[in-house]
């Protein structure tokens, strides 16, 4: 509880903050409570308020009043991350960016769309194939996520081995800082090197440099010819031998490649009975291969041919096409059931790692032999975007404890360092991968994010805690 003159400093906050953004949207008492900030475990909001602000100018008019009260602030957009980036303590405020929503302009030439950072994932795609175009970045949640969010932590998803990171979407983006400055970079040309690339301060920092609230968004030509397929694999060796031969023989076409280890794919299949197996449950790996054309004819006949290829090589030993929406979802369903992992695993603990594909079979056979040591009725459960060195590991030991998860955590964090690998592929750092943080990167980059995070924070408002120890700062 607050003491009595820390409650009045925040009521005095809270009635300026309303005078800006207005009565309604200040939002306190149950009605933060009722909110959850973490979508796999629910646990709600604990903060002092909730403040709702419709635009950059009244956000940046509250991050000046927090800023001179000192008052910390944590952002909240769609809450689907899975590293507590959401988490916000009970003397902390939440800035929540739901009213920003707005698809602002569309150039169709240019090829670009400016939206506010508060909007869907998946209401942009549907505002970009609306005009003939398409937005790349593409992810289970996409219709909770919002832009913001997937800016903030530089989200990777399905698509990324064809094209990229989030980071390769934004060509430009307007955010406040935390004394209420307001950076606009709103460029909308591929090439700009007028100076830095400030952008790129703000993509992946997680909210702790600045708040995102408008971007300009790259979009992408129209691939109307999608060819999917689920293959099974006699062999990791096989496995990896199949994504460059699919790379060669698709060329620039080749859109996903989605690794399961059989763990995963029985799982889902065969022991929950969630989805019908599609093909047999008995090979080590299994991959969700997807190809994006523009001609319907030629790219069925390409995808084909690969496919063959693969067999004659013996890359795989099975395989099923999709031959309409409906299979290819059902296809992706079984590679996206997260609800199902966790009914099926809970208590669960989730890993996003990334490391050389080379590496992969050998760490991953490491973590099982290690969980199963310590805890003979655990199990490790592995999938993955293979084409771009990303792997989730969802661990179950039976107990789900703050201990527990910290000595599960050294069995899939501490081998990564010596392979090369990084603690966080897509999800970010926030909370949960802090203390691992310098495993995958060097004294002196550390030393480089704490000078950026005392340049552009020195009070240490935006996201404290997360990303950077406070030691660190």
């Amino acid at each position: 509880m607050p003491d009595k003159e820390s409650q009045q400093r925040m009521d005095a906050l809270l009635k300026e903050i309303a005078a800006i953004v207005g009565d309604t949207h200040v939002l306190t008492g149950e009605a933060v409570s009722a909110r959850a900030v973490d979508w796999m475990t629910g646990a709600p909001c604990q903060a002092a308020a909730i403040v709702r602000p419709a635009g950059t100018p009244q956000l940046a008019a509250v991050m000046r009043a927090c800023h001179a009260a000192r008052q910390p602030v944590v952002t909240h957009g769609g809450l689907t991350g899975l590293v507590h980036g959401a988490e916000a303590a009970d003397h902390e405020l939440v800035i929540s960016l739901e009213r920003m929503t707005d698809i602002e302009a569309l150039d169709p030439v240019g090829a670009t769309l400016t939206v506010q950072a508060g909007a869907p994932l998946q209401r942009v795609q549907e505002a970009a194939e609306a005009a003939g175009l398409q937005f790349a970045l593409d992810l289970g949640a996409r219709g909770s996520c919002t832009i913001g969010g997937n800016i903030a932590t530089n989200a990777g998803g399905i698509r990324v081995i064809r094209y990229g990171m989030m980071r390769q979407q934004v060509l430009g983006l307007e955010a406040v800082l935390a004394d209420g400055s307001v950076v606009s970079s709103m460029n909308h040309m591929l090439k700009n090197n007028a100076g830095y690339d400030l952008k790129q301060l703000f993509i992946g920092s997680e909210g702790t440099l600045g708040i995102v609230t408008r971007a300009v968004l790259r979009l992408q030509p129209p691939t109307p010819a999608v060819q999917t397929a689920l293959v099974a694999c006699p062999s990791f060796s096989a496995l990896s031998a199949l994504l460059g031969h699919l790379g060669r023989s698709l060329g620039g076409s080749l859109a996903a490649f989605e690794a399961m280890w059989q763990s995963h794919y029985r799982l889902l299949t065969v022991e929950s009975q969630r989805h019908p197996p599609p093909l047999a449950p008995d090979a080590p790996f299994y991959a969700i291969v997807e190809s994006l054309g523009s001609d319907p004819d030629s790219h069925t006949v390409l995808f084909s041919q690969a496919l063959e290829g693969a067999l004659e090589q013996e890359l795989i030993s099975d395989a099923v096409l999709a031959q309409s929406d409906s299979q290819r979802h059902g296809l992706w369903a079984i590679r996206e059931d997260i609800e199902g992992l966790i009914k099926t695993l809970s208590p669960l603990f989730t890993f996003d790692v990334s490391l050389p594909i080379a590496e992969m079979e050998d760490y991953v056979d490491r973590v099982e032999a290690a969980i199963r040591r310590d805890w003979p009725e655990g199990r490790a459960v592995t999938f993955g975007h293979l084409g771009d060195g990303n792997l989730h590991l969802s661990v179950s030991v039976g107990s789900g404890g703050a201990e527990v998860r910290r000595a599960v955590e050294q069995h899939v964090y501490l081998p990564l360092a010596e392979l090369g690998g990084s603690v966080s592929a897509e999800h970010g750092i926030g909370l949960e991968k802090r203390d691992y943080l310098p495993l995958s990167r060097t004294p002196e980059e550390l030393v480089l994010m704490r000078t950026l995070k005392q340049a552009l924070d020195p009070l240490g408002l935006l996201n404290r805690h997360k990303v950077l120890t406070d030691a660190s700062r």
